[in-house]
């Protein structure tokens, strides 16, 4: 039976084709308000490249060079620490713009400067923060960045540095000698939780600005590293940072406060907390380079487990990936990813070391790592070349100490120890420790059991796989080892209060390593880096005496004294040195390992992507 239209399908219908139609103007009205944002974006991004090359024109005039902004002539006015970005500039397929998307293997707790203590803060900085002299990448040595020029006087004690007069904050304000004495008295402020910069910069008696440009440094006392401790002091702008003088609370408790000179920049300066899963920097349009920051945006996201990572990696959302040893083996022979990156391995003469820290003092109490015998035998129970060829399949070599094999602070007289579990178990018994009970722990002359908990960080399934294997190493003597995975932002916190039994993790290394800040007893007060409690005055004596000799052959050889102290006392178990195994998406040029890596990310930056590659903001 047919059914006639009524008056109210009528009206439905109606009403239907009117919201399809408003649907359909409501879908064109936003792509026309897209099409137009992306245009004012792009308009944005051309006068803000107009702009870059009016203020370097200026600045060449007004320094008496009136050049043509788009001369390809020669490099001669070319500050040293940009020379090879001018190279990298001047090749044929160069181009600015697109993204550079990375990621850290565990959030950032903090981004505030001297506040912040881990390197996946560092990094962020060095992207927004400047200093006076740089590192040549290939030569290793200090070259002027912020400082055109310096002197040092006869005695060593006195350094003046003139200062660019054309750099200016990401703000606009003008950056001068000024900001230089700030940054350091900053620092040096009781009420700023900076430990480990205060006893880094101990040495320096006062910072004076001269006049606008001119900055003077004197030492107290003779430094063997005076030009790298000046020389490399962060620049924090005085307009920015002198209010939280009077709420110094507040900005040791913050999460983002970070505001530089450098080619990049916060959105908000202040406004980065850790909750936002990623670290998002935009380029700094009044950055003043003679070479353009390549990227339009810089990015780190935050993916704190490898499987996550690796997928993320193959799906283009990041574009490098750092790989375990056992994934980068594999990922040799996938044909249609090495299509489309690069491979790199490398391990530079600066590479870091990885450690057991072993904790001897805890609540107030001496712990049982205190006695070295236990120490030494621990060392001996770590299979150290099982390490390297079971979990890092070789891409490695043992580490002795903190000194680099390579490096003339090495004492090359001084052999890794071997495994031996029976000179492990004969250091242990002698220091008191037996298997009394018959369960197979060995106890003290108390009844207390050898038991710990080895802390190390989350989300990495090397060091788990390592765990595992040093609990089963460990309980050939006896110890009953408790691997313990911990959040990044914790371990910190828990490094910082002394609150560990035992922990593996890394440091950084650089071209001449100073023993003070992680090692003489100092360093244990104020959250200093000593945080395994460590104490032997002969080796602070050591120090001292390394840090305060100039000639170079002579302080090579108080260091090589000092690296028996820590060789003997092995207040670490030090564990490794392994190479870097990266991968890289093809569409970047310029990728080149230097001697302190690969120099994807490093400021000023050399990388780029041609314009017929470019993925983002197209």
């Amino acid at each position: 039976m047919q059914k006639r239209l009524t008056t109210k399908d009528y009206t439905l219908f109606v009403m239907l084709t009117v919201l399809f139609l408003a649907l359909i103007l409501t879908m064109y009205m936003i792509d026309r308000q897209w099409l137009k944002l992306s245009e004012v974006e792009q308009q944005a991004r051309e006068q803000a490249q107009d702009l870059r090359e009016i203020r370097k024109t200026l600045g060449k005039i007004a320094g008496g060079q009136i050049v043509s902004s788009s001369a390809q002539g020669g490099n001669d006015d070319i500050p040293d620490s940009f020379q090879r970005a001018w190279q990298a500039s001047q090749l044929p397929d160069y181009s600015e713009g697109d993204w550079l998307v990375q990621s850290f293997a565990s959030n950032i707790k903090t981004l505030t400067p001297l506040v912040s203590t881990d390197r996946y803060a560092s990094d962020v900085q060095g992207m927004i923060q400047e200093t006076l002299l740089t590192y040549n990448p290939d030569t290793l040595e200090l070259i002027g960045h912020i400082a055109s020029s310096w002197t040092i006087s006869d005695d060593g004690l006195t350094l003046i540095y003139k200062i660019r007069n054309d750099v200016s904050f990401s703000d606009g304000v003008k950056l001068t000698a000024r900001d230089v004495v700030f940054s350091y008295d900053f620092a040096m402020n009781e009420k700023i939780a900076a430990p480990r910069q205060r006893a880094y910069y101990r040495k320096i008696k006062s910072v004076t600005a001269i006049d606008d440009f001119t900055v003077e440094f004197v030492f107290k006392e003779p430094y063997y590293n005076s030009l790298l401790m000046s020389g490399s002091m962060s620049i924090l702008p005085k307009h920015f940072y002198e209010k939280y003088l009077a709420a110094p609370e507040k900005y040791n408790e913050s999460k983002g406060i970070l505001l530089g000179s450098g080619p990049y920049k916060l959105q908000d300066p202040t406004g980065w907390t850790p909750d936002k899963g990623l670290v998002e920097l935009v380029r700094n349009e009044r950055y003043w380079g003679p070479v353009t920051p390549t990227y339009d945006r810089v990015l780190w996201k935050i993916i704190e487990h490898d499987s996550a990572r690796l997928t993320t990696f193959r799906n283009g959302e990041i574009d490098i990936y750092s790989a375990r040893p056992l994934e980068y083996n594999k990922l040799l022979n996938d044909k249609a990813l090495m299509l489309r990156t690069y491979h790199f391995e490398y391990m530079p003469p600066i590479n870091g070391y990885f450690y057991i820290g072993w904790n001897q003092r805890r609540d107030s109490k001496n712990t049982r790592f205190k006695d070295r015998r236990v120490r030494e035998a621990m060392t001996y129970l770590t299979d150290r070349n099982k390490i390297i060829n079971e979990i890092y399949l070789g891409y490695g070599e043992v580490a002795v100490s903190p000194f680099n094999p390579k490096s003339k602070q090495h004492n090359k007289s001084l052999k890794p120890r071997a495994y031996d579990v029976e000179r492990a178990k004969a250091l242990l018994k002698e220091a008191g420790y037996e298997d009394r009970d018959g369960d197979g722990v060995i106890e003290d002359t108390n009844g207390k059991k050898l038991e710990f908990e080895l802390t190390f960080p989350n989300g990495n399934e090397d060091y788990k796989r390592l765990a595992l294997l040093l609990k089963d190493l460990y309980a050939r003597a006896g110890i009953a080892m408790i691997p313990k995975a911990t959040e990044w932002p914790v371990m910190l916190e828990n490094a910082t209060k002394r609150n560990f039994d035992a922990m593996m993790l890394g440091w950084t290394s650089v071209v001449e390593s100073d023993l003070y800040q992680i090692f003489h007893s100092s360093q244990i007060e104020d959250e200093g880096d000593n945080f395994i409690n460590y104490k032997n005055p002969e080796l602070d004596k050591c120090i001292d005496e390394a840090r305060t000799s100039v000639k170079i052959d002579k302080r090579m050889g108080i260091w090589q004294r000092c690296e028996k102290i820590l060789y003997d006392d092995q207040p670490y178990t030090f564990l490794n040195r392994r190479a870097r195994l990266v991968f890289v998406n093809k569409r970047f040029k310029n990728i080149k390992v230097t001697n302190f890596g690969l120099n994807l990310t490093t400021t000023p930056l050399e990388s780029f992507v041609p314009l017929n590659n470019q993925k983002y903001l197209k």
